[in-house]
């Protein structure tokens, strides 16, 4: 099950996990659409991957499937890709 982080990695946007909106690579980095488009041009800085949408989880799962809670924010590694 996806961990469904509550922020950007980059900006540290809230990234509500039953709202379209986010990111994620393989690892569930997690990134918001415009630091994702913007910044890393759709490239994981951590591990290099593709960063896809992620998908939302329905607000009635969400109380039985609870979204993480932990806040990974790096902004050093998001600098504007070349």
């Amino acid at each position: 099950m996806l961990e469904m982080r509550p922020s950007c990695e980059c900006c540290d946007k809230d990234l509500p996990a039953d709202a379209a909106g986010a990111y994620i690579c393989s690892f569930e980095c997690t990134f918001c659409a415009q630091c994702a488009s913007s910044a890393l041009a759709f490239k994981c800085p951590n591990c290099g991957g593709e960063l896809v949408h992620r998908p939302i989880r329905p607000s009635a799962k969400l109380q039985s499937n609870p979204a993480s809670t932990d806040r990974i924010y790096k902004p050093q590694g998001c600098l504007k890709s070349t």
